[in-house]
């Protein structure tokens, strides 16, 4: 468990870090999202001991990262920002280097190596220097070197940041399978590697903790949340009698007219207090016999849910 509490961290005047807590638990991934400058990388950075609080605590599988700061880091796995590692090696070099720090030897060690090579797909490049690689392989070297003693508590900041789609489905897979078995902390840009691989989402702004909750809990705080959208085909110059009967549905607040062209009308619906309106649009669309093209109803938009609490 990685448990925080009261973590607050200031540079002179700034506070990069407001006094938040929470915790996560063995089989959780957290997303960790916010704007650039929000305190996200902050935060990990007190987590794995490379920054000192200002104030409150870390508790990482109950060692205390100011009175234990190397029983902490032990058992975390890191990847910063940027993946830093030494240039001039190759990863074969690095991996290497890496595994004697972290105490591993004999048949255990080289079995590692083996093994985060494969998992992360470097063996096309374990003799090249680290300088000349791409930022993508770059960005697998540092996770090879994350997840080489098989952490309980991985680190990750911007874990598919660099890598070409495929790439970003590889990492992705991964995280999940080892997800069961560890806490992982990943802060992201990209919403959907949240729905990819979170099972919950906090979303940080100006140092303070603003919504944490599953990515289903978040999208239900979208304007989008259970909105319908509907398309049929008819004439144009049906629509206004369209509209207006869709309109006049109860439960139905609010109508916007997407299309009506070419013989195809499409509308979103969207419901008071978020109620679930899809049965009765459903059931007036088959009493008065339209032609549906499409009837969906929206989960909500992460993104929407992400610009309304972090621009307020």
């Amino acid at each position: 468990m990685v448990k925080i509490e009261n973590l607050r961290k200031q540079f002179d005047s700034l506070i990069a870090v407001d006094d938040i807590s929470f915790q996560v638990e063995q089989g959780e991934v957290l997303g960790f999202l916010g704007p650039n400058g929000a305190g996200k990388s902050t935060t990990m950075k007190m987590i794995t001991g490379f920054l000192m609080p200002s104030a409150g605590t870390v508790s990482v599988q109950g060692y205390d990262i100011a009175k234990n700061p190397l029983d902490v880091k032990q058992c975390i796995g890191y990847l910063p920002e940027g993946a830093p590692a030494y240039p001039d090696m190759t990863p074969a070099n690095f991996l290497e280097f890496i595994a004697q720090i972290r105490g591993l030897k004999g048949k255990q060690k080289q079995e590692r190596i083996d093994n985060v090579i494969q998992q992360v797909n470097l063996e096309t490049v374990l003799h090249q220097s680290i300088e000349t690689l791409s930022k993508g392989f770059k960005r697998r070297v540092g996770l090879a070197q994350a997840i080489l003693h098989d952490p309980k508590v991985l680190i990750l900041d911007e874990p598919t940041d660099g890598l070409d789609p495929n790439q970003k489905h590889e990492v992705r897979t991964l995280i999940q399978n080892m997800a069961k078995e560890k806490v992982i902390i990943l802060s992201t840009h990209i919403l959907e590697e949240v729905h990819a691989v979170c099972t919950r989402a906090i979303i940080i702004a100006q140092g303070k903790i603003l919504a944490d909750g599953t990515p289903a809990d978040l999208e239900a705080r979208s304007k989008y949340h259970n909105s319908v959208k509907i398309t049929l085909r008819a004439n144009s110059n049906q629509a206004s009698n369209i509209r207006q009967s869709l309109s006049n549905l109860k439960n139905v607040q609010k109508l916007i007219s997407l299309t009506e062209e070419n013989n195809l009308l499409s509308y979103q619906l969207f419901p008071e207090n978020q109620h679930s309106i899809i049965a009765e649009i459903s059931q007036h669309a088959r009493n008065q016999q339209w032609e549906i093209e499409e009837l969906h109803v929206d989960k909500g938009h992460l993104d929407d849910v992400f610009r309304t609490i972090t621009t307020v």
